[in-house]
């Protein structure tokens, strides 16, 4: 079945990523009519960035190689279930599909653990463990109008 070769790819890209680059041990690849068209790993520590996982990694060059910011039917095979901020990328992708090996409860019980990331966007911003405060100032709404009035706009 071709779901599980790429899912296998999906893994050896993670494996490879800790065995060779120092990375974490995640792995990606999008999919698009039966190709694989990006790879991501998890290059976190590598790169010194927060939003370097393999998911967003292989969202990012998928986009590139299709010159677009959304990759209507393609599908992402993930060494592990995604977190919030891939999950919020996947949906702001439009993706077709999600095919994922490990869970975010097997990601945990080896350090990677964001449940405390999916309880606080349940709470209200003003009670959240990073204080989030909003601030209006006159121009608060001036982009936003300015995108209404915009009669030619790409929308997403």
């Amino acid at each position: 079945m071709r779901e599980f070769m790429f899912m296998k790819i999906a893994v050896d890209v993670a494996l490879e990523n800790v065995l060779t680059n120092g990375g974490g041990p995640f792995g990606a690849i999008v999919v698009k009519e039966g190709r694989i068209i990006s790879v991501g790993r998890n290059q976190v520590a590598v790169k010194k960035d927060p939003t370097a996982h393999a998911e967003m990694e292989a969202i990012r060059e998928a986009c590139k190689y299709l010159n677009s910011f959304q990759l209507t039917g393609c599908e992402l095979y993930t060494s592990c279930e995604p977190c919030p901020m891939c999950l919020g990328a996947i949906y702001w992708a439009r993706l077709k599909s999600i095919f994922y090996a490990c869970t975010n409860e097997d990601a945990a019980r080896i350090g990677f653990d964001d449940h405390f990331i999916y309880r606080q966007i349940a709470l209200p911003p003003n009670q959240r463990s990073i204080p989030m405060v909003r601030i209006l100032p006159e121009n608060t709404y001036l982009p936003f109008n300015a995108w209404v009035s915009l009669p030619q706009k790409q929308q997403y």
